[in-house]
């Protein structure tokens, strides 16, 4: 693993996080996007080399909603780059980590990404991520 890549943030409303973190922050989001497949909407933020991603779910079966409902807005994974993915993936299976995919998947801002389940890290989801 290379460095911290984004930090994310489940929220309940994408424009008042937004908003909040403008200010927060001092500077305007760089990226808003859909992933569909996991049925999110995401903004993205980038102070220096870090990024937060703020994330609110798009239907009630989404990832996000459900962490809301159970543990309410906050921190919901520390994504870490990573130069080969599989690489890492099979490196951490082997290590005794639970991978929440078998292989990459499309993500958001243009990158492959894969879940370590939180069982696995004390607690925290896990997200790797390689530039496509």
């Amino acid at each position: 693993m290379n460095k911290i890549e984004h930090i994310g943030i489940a929220v309940k409303n994408l424009s008042e996080a937004s908003s909040v973190y403008e200010r927060l922050l001092g500077v305007k989001s760089y990226k808003k996007e859909e992933v569909t497949s996991e049925h999110v909407l995401t903004e993205f933020f980038q102070i220096g080399e870090s990024k937060i991603e703020l994330l609110e779910a798009t239907s009630n079966e989404s990832a996000i909603s459900k962490f809301i409902e159970k543990k309410g807005e906050g921190i919901h994974h520390i994504a870490f780059a990573v130069k080969d993915i599989k690489a890492e993936m099979e490196r951490l299976k082997k290590e005794g980590f639970i991978l929440l995919n078998e292989t990459p998947k499309k993500g958001a801002d243009n990158k492959l990404v894969c879940f370590v389940h939180p069982k696995s890290a004390h607690g925290i989801l896990i997200e790797l991520c390689q530039d496509i």
